[in-house]
């Protein structure tokens, strides 16, 4: 409890942003540690009260057959009955630490990829300007003018189309990138960041709310807006290029700016799998990872425990985690022959 309290009352300053979410881990950690201990201290009915609260913690954190969730449902009957022996104690004990510390893990991978999003939404906003002042001090080297094609009554002149400017007659032979202004790029990324925030705009429709303490939802929104502008800037340079069959000479401004709209939409394609992981990472905070039940396997992993005798067979591992109401154990336990116990387990055969 004191590390915890040292933690919440530490000052980061600058560094908030990034250490200040490691640190209210670190509290939470220290706090569930504390829970983690105080049951090894309380009476047998203390303990025993706590049982429907334990199981409903490794029930959301751990597998469906993992061995400590599997015993404890066998055994939880048992204890919330009062028949809390040191063995059992002990494995509340674990079980509970387990699924802290499972949940330690889920918290810490929404926060890597929280912070992944922000250091790629960064990296990808500092390319976004560079290119803007590159082109402001050198626009020719990075021209988004275009040529249309010659205007058969007037073939004595050119027009060149720009994002912030059209050019009509110009002499036949002018070089279209002698003409780009030092504001084309970054009105075409300015364009891009308009078309991505319509995706960012429909993307919410499919937003959920949750209770994990980052904003990773907000980390992938902010991401298309840089993308889009930097989607917008590539692909005019593409149409410039002639890489887009029967786009190679836009006729006017509007359509310069309309294309740069167009594929600063266009990040949405790729984005969106951001998006997907996001909501993916966020689905596995509070459910287990193993969505499929193998019983089997969780009843010979229970059976592989030392000190445990008896195990049921597959029918022990039940996909809510609750254990068999009746078994081989439970007879065996009040005095019946264990073949006897076997076979009273064993399903009956017919209509």
């Amino acid at each position: 409890m004191k590390k915890a309290g040292s933690a919440a009352d530490e000052d980061f300053g600058w560094r908030r942003a990034w250490s200040g979410s490691a640190a209210r881990e670190g509290v939470w950690s220290n706090i569930r540690s504390a829970e983690v201990m105080l049951l090894q201290l309380v009476s047998d009915e203390e303990a025993a009260g706590r049982a429907g609260e334990v199981m409903a913690l490794v029930k959301e954190h751990l597998e469906a057959d993992d061995p400590r969730r599997v015993r404890l449902a066998r055994r939880l009957r048992s204890i919330l009955s009062g028949e809390i022996s040191p063995s059992d104690r002990d494995l509340m004990v674990r079980a509970l630490d387990a699924a802290y510390n499972a949940l330690d893990d889920e918290l810490a991978r929404v926060r890597s990829l929280r912070n992944i999003l922000w250091t790629a939404t960064f990296l990808v906003l500092l390319g976004v300007a560079g290119l803007a002042v590159y082109g402001w001090f050198f626009p020719q080297s990075l021209s988004m003018c275009f040529t249309p094609k010659v205007d058969p009554g007037n073939a004595g002149g050119i027009d060149v189309v720009c994002p912030t400017a059209e050019h009509r007659n110009v002499p036949a032979g002018t070089p279209a990138s002698d003409l780009a202004e030092p504001r084309d790029i970054l009105t075409v990324e300015i364009a891009g960041l308009a078309g991505a925030a319509l995706t960012v705009i429909a993307s919410l429709r499919r937003i959920r709310g949750t209770d994990a303490p980052y904003m990773l939802p907000l980390a992938s929104a902010v991401l298309k807006f840089p993308t889009g502008a930097l989607s917008a800037f590539l692909g005019l340079l593409l149409i410039r290029g002639a890489f887009v069959p029967g786009l190679s000479d836009l006729d006017s401004r509007a359509q310069v700016l309309g294309w740069a709209a167009a594929f600063g939409a266009a990040q949405h394609l790729v984005t969106r799998l951001v998006d997907d992981r996001a909501q993916m990472t966020l689905a596995e905070v509070g459910r287990t990872t193993d969505a499929v039940v193998d019983s089997e396997r969780a009843a010979v992993k229970d059976s592989d425990v030392p000190g445990e005798t008896g195990a049921p067979g597959p029918q022990a591992a039940f996909q809510d985690g609750a254990g068999p109401r009746e078994g081989a154990q439970e007879r065996t336990r009040e005095g019946a022959p264990a073949g006897e116990g076997a076979e009273g387990a064993r399903p009956r055969a017919g209509p």
